[in-house]
C-alpha cells in the first residue's frame, strides 16, 4: 500500500484510492531498526564549566522519506492506537471550532496513554518514528511544514557532549534499564512485598553511599596529585643548580633562593603525608560501604527482587511523570496539546529546546552563577550538573522536580524539565535552574528556611513587602532578572533583594568589576564585598 501525507485536513490521500481503513494501516509490519540514537550519557562531574558549543545541528536524516511513518509510529501499539487515530482524524477534520476543541481535549489524554504503551518498548530499538513521537512529539508529519520537518531532521541525535541532557526516549530507556531511578512522586506505588521494597530503599540508599564516597576519593586524588606536582616544581628547582665554569663546568651550591625551598618541601611533604592519611581512611570507609551494598543486594535477591532486571513498566510510569512535568512548564492556562503542530510553534531551530541550545544556554547561567551547580558533602564541594529532560511541550517555564534523589542527597543528580516549544527559551532554562537554586538552599536550611540563608532573607523581604502569591515563583522571577538584566547592569531588582543574591548567588569577579562603574548602588555593593573580606566575615 502507497500512502502520502499531503494535508493535515486529509489524514490520508492515496492514489486512485479510498482512506484505507485502519486494518489495512497496521497490518503493515513495524521497520525493524531504526538510526542510532543513543550516545554516552555518563557525565563527566570533573569537568569545571559548561563551555559553549558550535555545532548546533548536523545533515539532515531521511526521517520523512518514509512514507508509512504514521502507520510505523502506531503499528503494534494495539487498541490504544485505533482510539488515537480516530481522534486525531476527527480533530483535523473538524471544521466547526467547537468540535475541534472537543476533539482536541480528547486527543491529550488519549495521547498521553500511547506513550506509556511505546515506553514499555523503549529498552529495545525503536523505529524512527516511535522514537521522534516521545523526542518532538512528532507523530503525522504533514502536521508540520516542510521547513519543520527539516528543522527537526538537522537536530543532531546523539548526546555527542557527555552531559545530562536527555530527550525523552533516551531517559525512559535509562529508567527501565535502571542506569537512572525513576523520578519521585507523591503517588503510593502499587502493593509489592514490603520485604523487597524496603530492601530495596536501602539498596539504593548504600548505592548512593558508594558513590558519595567515591567522589570524596577522587577529590583526595585531585588535591593529592596538585601537592605531588608542586613538589616536582620544587625538586627539580632545586635540583637546578648553577653551573660554575670557574671550576671546569661542576654545578655550584643552592642559591638563596632555592634553599628557601627546603621549608617549602618540607611543608607540602607533611600536607601530603595527611592527605594520604585523609586517602586511606577513604578507602577503607568505601570498603565498608561497598561490603554493605553486597550484602544488601543478597537480602535483595532472597526477598525475590532483581534489581538488575529491566523495567518496562517503570518506563511507562514514568512516562506518567513526564505528563506531570509538562503540565507544570505548560501551566494551567498553557496549551497542553502534546503533538508537534504547524499552527502552534512558530519559532526556528534557534528557539526550539534542543540538547545543544540548552547546553549553551547553561554555560552562560553557569558563568554568570559559577556555584549554581555545586554541592559539598563532607566538606569537600564538588560540581554536580543535574539531569535535564527536554519535554515537547508548549510550556515557557522550566521546572526543577526534584534538587536530589531521596535516598542519596550527597551525589545524586537533580532532575529538571525543559518545555520544547516555548515562546523563549533561555528564560525557560533560566527558571528551571532558579527553582533548583530555592529547592537546594530551601533543603540545606531544613526547619530555618524561612530564618536562614538565600531563602531566609529572601523570605522574609517577600513577607515584609505583603507580597501575594508562592514566594518561590517571585524568587524564580527575580533570578531571572538577575543573570539577564541586572548581570548587565540594567536595575531591575529591588535594592533588598538585589542585596541578598550579590550575597547568596554572586556574580564572578570580572562581571563584578564591571559593574561597579555602571552606578552608585553596585559600587556600594562591592564596597562592602571589600570590607567582608578584610574583616574575614564574608
Amino acid at each position: 500500500m502507497s500512502s502520502s501525507f499531503d494535508t493535515s485536513e486529509n489524514l490520508f490521500v492515496a492514489d486512485d484510492e479510498a482512506a484505507p481503513s485502519f486494518e489495512d494501516i497496521f497490518d503493515e509490519p513495524g521497520l525493524d531498526e531504526s538510526g542510532d540514537f543513543e550516545g554516552s550519557g555518563a557525565a563527566d562531574t570533573s569537568t569545571e564549566q559548561f563551555s559553549k558549543l558550535d555545532t548546533l545541528s548536523e545533515d539532515p536524516k531521511p526521517f520523512f522519506r518514509n512514507t508509512n511513518f504514521y502507520q510505523d509510529a502506531l503499528t503494534g501499539e494495539g487498541e490504544i492506537a485505533k482510539r488515537l487515530h480516530s481522534t486525531l482524524a476527527q480533530f483535523l477534520k473538524a471544521d466547526n471550532p467547537e468540535d475541534r476543541g472537543l476533539y482536541r481535549n480528547r486527543l491529550i489524554p488519549v495521547y498521553w496513554e500511547l506513550t506509556k504503551s511505546v515506553a514499555l518498548k523503549a529498552y529495545g530499538t525503536l523505529p524512527d518514528p516511535k522514537r521522534l513521537m516521545l523526542r518532538f512529539g512528532v507523530l503525522l508529519p504533514t502536521m508540520i511544514d516542510k521547513d519543520q520537518r527539516l528543522m527537526i531532521a538537522q537536530i543532531i541525535t546523539e548526546n555527542r557532549w557527555g552531559q545530562p541532557i536527555h530527550y525523552v526516549d533516551e531517559w525512559v530507556k535509562k529508567v527501565a534499564s535502571g542506569e537512572i531511578n525513576v523520578s519521585a512522586t507523591d503517588e503510593t506505588k502499587g502493593a509489592g512485598s514490603p520485604q523487597a521494597s524496603r530492601v530495596s530503599r536501602q539498596v539504593e540508599t548504600a548505592r548512593g553511599k558508594v558513590d558519595a564516597q567515591i567522589t570524596l576519593i577522587k577529590t583526595h586524588n585531585e588535591e593529592m596529585e596538585e601537592v605531588e606536582e608542586a613538589l616536582i616544581r620544587m625538586v627539580r628547582d632545586l635540583a637546578n643548580r648553577e653551573t660554575r665554569f670557574d671550576s671546569g663546568g661542576l654545578k655550584g651550591p643552592y642559591s638563596e633562593t632555592q634553599r628557601s625551598l627546603f621549608s617549602d618541601i618540607g611543608s607540602e611533604l607533611r600536607r601530603l603525608s595527611n592527605k594520604g592519611r585523609d586517602l586511606s581512611r577513604a578507602y577503607a570507609e568505601l570498603e565498608r560501604y561497598q561490603d554493605t551494598l553486597e550484602d544488601l543486594k543478597r537480602q535483595a535477591e532472597e526477598a525475590g527482587e532483581d534489581l538488575g532486571a529491566v523495567d518496562t513498566k517503570a518506563a511507562a510510569e514514568e512516562m506518567g511523570t513526564i505528563r506531570q512535568m509538562a503540565k507544570m512548564c505548560v501551566g494551567r492556562q498553557g496549551n497542553h496539546f502534546p503533538l508537534l503542530y504547524k499552527q502552534y510553534f512558530r519559532g526556528g531551530m534557534t528557539s526550539m529546546a534542543t540538547r545543544e541550545n540548552v547546553h549553551n544556554i547553561l554555560a552562560e547561567v553557569e558563568y554568570l552563577d559559577p556555584s549554581i551547580f555545586q554541592r559539598t558533602f563532607k566538606q569537600k564541594t564538588t560540581r554536580i550538573v543535574p539531569n535535564i529532560v527536554l519535554i515537547p511541550c508548549y510550556g515557557d517555564s522550566g521546572i526543577c522536580w526534584e534538587p536530589f534523589e531521596r535516598f542519596n542527597r550527597a551525589t545524586s543528580r537533580g532532575r529538571l524539565a525543559i518545555p520544547m516549544y516555548g515562546k523563549d527559551l533561555k528564560p525557560a532554562v533560566i527558571a528551571a535552574l532558579g527553582d533548583l537554586r530555592w529547592q537546594v538552599a530551601k533543603e540545606k536550611a531544613a526547619h530555618y528556611w524561612m530564618e536562614e540563608g538565600l531563602t531566609g532573607w529572601y523570605y522574609q523581604w517577600f513577607a515584609e513587602q505583603k507580597l501575594k502569591g508562592d514566594v518561590k515563583d517571585q524568587f524564580i522571577q527575580d533570578y531571572i532578572l538577575w543573570l539577564t538584566r541586572e548581570s548587565e547592569g540594567t536595575q531591575k531588582l529591588s535594592r533588598e533583594v538585589r542585596d541578598i543574591f550579590w550575597r547568596y548567588i554572586p556574580f564572578p569577579q570580572d562581571i563584578k568589576d564591571k559593574l561597579k562603574n555602571r552606578g552608585f548602588v553596585y559600587q556600594e555593593l562591592y564596597k562592602k564585598d571589600q570590607n567582608r573580606a578584610m574583616s574575614d566575615g564574608y
